[in-house]
């Protein structure tokens, strides 16, 4: 086995496990509550407490001051506290919170989003089902695909993430996620993103393709120039669907409001995620009325849930995509993505990917960038790997940061790589 430092290649777990111990020498009371009473989703979770967020900044409770570079993963699109956003929730929260299971009652809140969100994703995008989360929206996705056509078969890519419940993992492309958990989903066929031959396996028999408008867990993988567009006309010419999973570009991460727009292509079912709640949880697909027409009979209810689209994470929302809008954030995206890419280049850095505010830097090996995040956390810069990339880190700030935001919390990363590469 390799080491760099004392962190061992490819051992996840005791490299995080140093980490933790290294962040959290002495724990706090909630730091104990936090590893005795809640479930974890690995073996030494980061641990990082946060009593207050602003802007781009996460605070700890001794006033440790973090820059927040991944928007809790495409969620905080405007950044932490947006006033318009506190509003919308207070003000919703002293009307009413939960009334009815979702789709029964009429909630001023639902009613004026769908509008929005019709508006702005035009023609073709009729009417929006809202769920709890992108992993339910995709699964519901399914199963109206499935319904809709009459078939069964499903394709997806490899590398994708679509979610971790039990239809959205099969369909999800990394085998090392789906260990003890078969069998899944059958006929579900996984092919190359950006692979224009492999788009062969549509055919006749398929229900859909599921495909991600950018692979965020693969290492912010964009589509290749006709890619998209080349999905959807071999859908079209054989009567498939073809869903597109916009959870993570969605609401203005790649420069325009949804991805599919950036890129030129509209697809039959859009799942969103994420951002959608304004940072509340909330997950929807948006799709032709005639598509969502197969839920109402034989049976009826044919996917119903409760809390989805409650009127608190719809105000929320409405109000992030009001200021997405009436801030022009949109229009000042491209010059801070340029300087981003300037910002970000290192010695170290074999290969920097992005779209807008969506990147992803790579390195030569995994361990670079598992030693690279213990160093920088330390000093006040939050980032993350991805699930199918083992090299490289994540980069998506929320869309209000600044440029000299940029260049300062490029400078903390760029220190960071510097000591790094002193001990390789």
């Amino acid at each position: 086995m390799k080491f760099v430092g004392d962190v061992a290649l490819g051992d996840f777990p005791p490299y995080f496990c140093r980490l933790n111990r290294a962040l959290h020498p002495i724990m706090t009371d909630n730091q104990q509550a936090f590893q005795q009473y809640l479930a974890h989703t690995s073996e030494a979770p980061l641990g990082m407490e946060i009593t207050y967020a602003e802007g781009i900044y996460l605070y700890g409770p001794e006033g440790k001051k973090y820059v927040d570079m991944i928007s809790g993963i495409c969620v905080s699109n405007v950044g932490h506290g947006a006033p318009e956003i506190v509003t919308a929730i207070r003000e919703q929260a002293e009307r009413y919170l939960h009334t009815m299971v979702y789709g029964e009652s009429i909630m001023s809140p639902q009613v004026q989003y769908a509008q929005l969100l019709h508006k702005v994703l035009g023609e073709g995008f009729d009417q929006v089902y809202f769920l709890n989360g992108g992993t339910e929206a995709n699964e519901a996705a399914l199963k109206v695909a499935k319904k809709y056509t009459g078939r069964g078969k499903i394709i997806s890519c490899h590398n994708s993430y679509h979610g971790s419940t039990h239809g959205s993992l099969s369909v999800s492309g990394n085998p090392d996620a789906k260990i003890g958990y078969g069998p899944l989903l059958p006929d579900v066929h996984h092919i190359a993103f950006n692979d224009f031959e492999g788009l062969r396996e549509i055919d006749e028999q398929t229900a859909c393709i599921i495909i991600e408008a950018i692979q965020g867990a693969g290492g912010v993988v964009l589509p290749k120039e006709g890619y998209l567009q080349a999905v959807k006309a071999r859908c079209e010419e054989v009567g498939a669907l073809m869903i597109l999973d916009e959870i993570q570009t969605g609401f203005g991460r790649t420069g325009e409001l949804f991805a599919h727009q950036t890129f030129g292509v509209k697809p039959d079912i859009l799942v969103l995620g994420k951002a959608l709640g304004g940072g509340l949880p909330m997950g929807a697909f948006v799709t032709r009325k005639e598509v969502l027409q197969v839920i109402h009979k034989n049976p009826i209810l044919g996917h119903i849930n409760t809390f989805g689209g409650g009127p608190v994470a719809c105000a929320a929302g409405k109000a992030l995509l009001e200021k997405i809008i009436c801030d022009e954030l949109l229009a000042q995206i491209p010059q801070k993505e340029a300087l981003l890419f300037q910002e970000l280049q290192h010695p170290l850095v074999k290969e920097i990917r992005g779209k807008g505010l969506m990147f992803a830097i790579l390195f030569e090996t995994p361990e670079i960038g598992y030693k690279l995040r213990e160093v920088v956390l330390k000093k006040g810069f939050l980032t993350i790997g991805f699930l199918s990339e083992p090299n490289g880190l994540r980069i998506c700030p929320p869309l209000t940061i600044t440029e000299e935001e940029i260049k300062m919390a490029c400078q903390l990363l760029k220190d960071a790589m510097d000591e790094v590469g002193a001990v390789l």
